[in-house]
């Protein structure tokens, strides 16, 4: 069993903190509880530096707003942070803590941009150290306390190997000449804002099955899933956690009219009766009165029409996305995903640097492929490039 320190004081967490302000490269993780909670937040954060391993709970500190020691860590231009999978740990720990991060590698991404077949931490680190991480905790609610045995064995588990994979992994992007591609992909992802989640009012058009109901039914789904929202905020348990989707469903094509019929709709038990059982007949009522209008357009990433002729630029820019991500050992998604690809068609460009000033397009794929696509495309143009869509 991996040997580690609990920190659950603020003098603990200062100290370590400066502590770690020495070392070259940390290894982090966190763990949150947004499968538990409609509030979710960061409820613990695993450190690891090539000899000792810690364990940092915010809420024995009183929050996550408390692990604002570590900030200047996590700026230090100096201190190279490794997470993998490194996005949502950001955005937790912007989010909650309001970090700004400077030196980060991310195992992940790496691992992407060489072109591995799975790109699990699990699997990497079974890959290059043969040893098999636990995967049972996945699932776990990491906000009660006390964690468990396996848990904390779980937690740290996720930074005991991170310093040699990331090691490992960037001898590996330095041999194929990718490493200046990995640092802009994490430059990136440093530079990246998230805006303040909003309630979406529309959510409901998004459940399965929405679009298919008849007005009133869509009606009274509508109701239903502001009522479901306002008791999961309540109580603060994610809305699925409350009432599933599919019960939703069924009480909407039932549409049932008192205490007994709704009591015997699958998924509505006894306690969601006595909780939430006049809301839900109420918000029943108000659906049948007031039957959904026209489905409106749920907002959604904004795409440029396309005439015939950008369509076919675009057909020949998969051909030539399809073999050249096969040479390069790669997804064609990470080498050049469909929103680069349709940016590239509906600019037309006529010259690398026409490529390189594409905001759309990651900075190194610009950089390294910039002129042979503006070539592709001028071949297309020309009626000399090859037309037949990606399969």
């Amino acid at each position: 069993m991996a040997e580690f320190e609990i920190i659950t004081e603020a003098k603990e967490l200062e100290d370590l903190a400066t502590a770690l302000l020495r070392e070259e490269i940390i290894a982090f993780d966190t763990e949150a509880d947004s499968f538990y909670h409609y509030f979710d937040k960061t409820c613990l954060v695993q450190v690891a530096t090539r000899e000792n391993a810690w364990l940092i709970d915010p809420l024995a500190l009183g929050g996550p707003a408390n692990l604002a020691p570590l900030a200047p860590v996590f700026a230090a231009p100096d201190v190279r942070v490794l997470f993998h999978a490194a996005e949502y740990d950001l955005f937790v720990l912007k989010r909650d803590c309001g970090f700004a991060f400077s030196n980060l590698f991310d195992t992940m991404v790496s691992a992407q941009l060489l072109g591995y077949p799975a790109v699990g931490l699990a699997a990497l680190i079974e890959h290059h150290f043969g040893v098999y991480l636990p995967k049972d905790e996945q699932r776990s609610d990491w906000s009660r306390r006390p964690l468990t045995p396996k848990q904390l064995q779980y937690a740290v588990s996720d930074v005991l190997y991170l310093i040699p994979l990331a090691e490992a992994i960037e001898q590996e992007l330095k041999g194929k000449g990718r490493l200046e591609w990995a640092m802009d992909e994490f430059n990136t992802l440093i530079q990246r804002v998230w805006p303040e989640k909003e309630f979406d009012v529309l959510g409901y058009l998004r459940i399965k099955g929405a679009k298919s109901l008849d007005p009133v039914s869509l009606g009274i789904l509508r109701e239903l899933f502001l009522v479901r929202d306002a008791r999961a905020r309540e109580i603060d348990r994610p809305p699925f956690k409350v009432l599933g989707n599919r019960t939703l469903l069924d009480i909407c094509q039932g549409q049932p009219r008192g205490r007994n019929e709704l009591g015997r709709i699958k998924g509505v038990s006894e306690l969601i009766m006595r909780r939430m059982g006049d809301d839900l007949l109420e918000g029943i009522e108000k659906g049948i009165a007031e039957p959904h209008g026209p489905i409106p357009k749920i907002p959604g990433p904004t795409r440029r029409r396309m005439d015939r002729r950008t369509e076919r630029r675009l057909a020949s820019l998969k051909t030539w996305r399809a073999p050249r991500a096969k040479e390069l050992g790669l997804d064609p998604g990470v080498l050049c995903p469909n929103a680069a690809l349709e940016a590239i068609a509906l600019a037309n460009p006529k010259t690398a640097e026409d490529i390189i000033a594409l905001p759309e397009l990651k900075r190194w794929l610009a950089q390294n492929f910039g002129e042979e696509l503006a070539e592709w495309v001028k071949k297309h143009e020309s009626g000399k490039g090859k037309t037949n869509p990606e399969s």
